[in-house]
């Protein structure tokens, strides 16, 4: 294993600086088959220093050796290994609740055992086979594939230490890994170092029980069929917003079961999905409840279970509720039905069949031929989510006892994984300047980022919106140099506000489209609604100014196809604030 990985530990944030792994030939991981505390000293007598839940992962050993019990084995049978946990912290915990894993530090070693000899085969480097092995001895019929991906480790990490490409939780127990010269977000997201990516991003630091399903195929597993809905009510029944739906008469299991299977896609993911987004307290109580009343009521029976649309660049002009139930609004989610199955529609459509069928790829989009799809179109800038999610869906097999069942986990393999990663004397790494298009279809790189899709047009933009705002939202899906926006007059623009009329030109690599901006009651193309609005508007209703193309369709703001009296009052009502018109 390189050195990077001696100085990890699992889920505990920032030891790559600690031990230098090319002394020894192995690293020792203390596997926790049971829950238990870590305690300051070797014996129970002695405080608990982290007593975080932690059964089905790992603790790097700050030895391979036992410390005797101080307190006559009481509530401990056997003695105290010390391991690392929070950073530089170290603790003992008891050989009870462990079993020790060696792991090759290096990837050039030669298989003795029988499932090293399997793992080789397969295509796994040595620097796998120490937890896949225990894995595998534990659970016989689990199959583990490994996925190769035919990029450097280094060119990986780079890509993917870009500024908000991914975030980690402001915390003390993440501090190792906080990097303050990258934007802080209101949610207490910071920017996380490029070592703390490798760790994140590394799946040798995550072949425990617990962590491993982030690597699980997504797919809906017949076999699976008859247990899907006790796993899926165990993930989410603790929940405010199942709780909600629940006194409301609405089964929110039976709807996320038959939509797994219609998109085959598994229900358990999306359950932990939804889960991780909406979290189990009433914070985003706007997005599931259908309650919301603000903007004049036109979001109230809209649905948004998966936070589609709840961009951090959105969020930051226009507040979570507003970006949430404004995609709703979009995507006609206006039942929990309909919410349920078209995110997970979504989800089987852009991501699954976009190659991120697993919870680690949906996080890190890596398997991809283009380079310039690389850390892009990914469903989520927490870091931490797959390892969340994953932790999720082992307790819910658990719980009702399939752990042992045939799953397959699909684990990314990188080229010259040996390399040592270190922060660049900045942080992490600017923006790269890659001016290669996406590869996604050009409609789906428009819903996706939130906005409606026509031939030859592109709407559902806010009104007030800068031109940054559009291309940055556009281009967190399609990838940097995807979208070029031009303004009425043929010059390209970076900034200042949208405006009806303007031309927004995406390129996929294999085609390039240009859309026509539609801004509803906006008919003269300045970005607001005011005076001259209202006045083309009565004007094409008399017959004496004719608006055409997108400026017709900006002065239909009621959207029944035809201009009348109905979207002359509204642009009436929008001037002067007593109206919001459905963009």
């Amino acid at each position: 294993m390189r050195k990077l990985m001696a100085t990890i530990l699992i889920f505990i944030s920032s030891f790559f600086l600690i031990i230098n792994a090319s002394a020894v030939s192995y690293t020792a991981r203390a596997y926790i088959n049971s829950s238990g505390n870590v305690r300051s000293g070797p014996g129970t007598q002695y405080s608990i220093v982290d007593g975080r839940e932690k059964e089905g992962t790992y603790y790097l050993l700050v030895e391979d050796k036992l410390h005797a019990d101080t307190n006559n084995h009481k509530d401990c049978n056997g003695d105290w290994y010390q391991v690392y946990y929070n950073g530089t912290s170290t603790g003992y915990i008891c050989e009870d609740h462990v079993d020790v894993v060696h792991s090759y530090s290096t990837d050039d070693v030669a298989p003795q055992t029988t499932c090293e000899i399997e793992m080789s085969n397969l295509g796994f480097p040595s620097s796998y086979w120490g937890g896949l092995c225990a894995m595998k001895e534990r659970h016989p019929n689990w199959q583990f594939l490994p996925l190769k991906i035919n990029y450097d480790w280094q060119f990986i990490i780079d890509k993917e230490s870009s500024c908000g490409v991914n975030l980690i939780y402001g915390s003390d127990e993440n501090k190792g890994f906080i990097d303050s010269t990258c934007t802080a977000y209101d949610s207490g997201y910071v920017g996380i170092t490029q070592t703390g990516v490798a760790y994140y991003m590394d799946p040798r630091n995550f072949l425990s029980d617990r962590h491993v399903f982030q690597f699980e195929a997504l797919n809906y597993d017949q076999n699976f069929s008859s247990i899907y809905g006790n796993a899926v009510t165990n993930i989410i029944s603790g929940a405010e917003f199942y709780k909600y739906h629940l006194n409301k008469n609405t089964n929110l299991t039976d709807i996320i079961v038959t939509s797994g299977a219609t998109h085959n896609v598994s229900p358990i993911f999306t359950s932990a999905r939804i889960l991780q987004e909406l979290g189990s307290s009433t914070t985003l109580y706007n997005l599931y409840s259908g309650e919301y009343t603000g903007y004049e009521n036109i979001y109230y029976g809209y649905y948004n279970f998966f936070n589609f649309g709840v961009s951090d660049s959105c969020v930051q002009n226009y507040g979570t509720t507003y970006c949430g139930l404004e995609y709703a609004r979009k995507q006609s989610w206006n039942s929990v039905t309909a919410a349920i199955n078209g995110g997970i529609s979504q989800i089987a459509n852009s991501y699954i069949a976009n190659n991120q069928n697993t919870g680690y790829l949906q996080k890190f989009n890596v398997n991809q031929s283009d380079t310039s799809s690389i850390a892009t179109h990914q469903y989520m800038t927490n870091i931490a989510a797959p390892s969340s999610e994953s932790a999720t869906s082992y307790k819910a097999y658990k719980k009702i006892g399939i752990l042992d069942s045939a799953f397959i986990f699909y684990i990314p393999v990188y080229n010259n994984m040996n390399v040592t990663i270190t922060n660049t004397p900045g942080g992490a790494v600017d923006t790269p300047d890659d001016s290669k298009p996406s590869t996604l279809p050009i409609s789906t790189i428009v819903t996706s980022s939130g906005y409606k899709y026509a031939s030859g047009y592109i709407s559902g933009i806010a009104l007030g919106s800068d031109v940054s705002t559009l291309k940055t939202n556009l281009e967190a899906v399609g990838g940097s140099g995807t979208v070029t926006i031009y303004n009425a007059a043929g010059s390209v623009v970076n900034s200042g506000l949208i405006a009806t009329g303007y031309k927004v030109v995406i390129n996929n690599s294999s085609t390039v489209e240009t859309l026509e901006v539609i801004i509803k009651g906006d008919t003269s193309g300045d970005g607001i609604v005011n005076a001259l609005d209202l006045l083309q508007v009565q004007k094409n209703i008399l017959g004496t100014y004719s608006l055409t193309g997108a400026y017709w369709q900006a002065g239909d703001t009621s959207s029944d196809g035809v201009i009348n009296a109905l979207d002359l009052l509204q642009v009436q009502k929008s001037i002067l604030g007593t109206y919001t018109i459905v963009q």
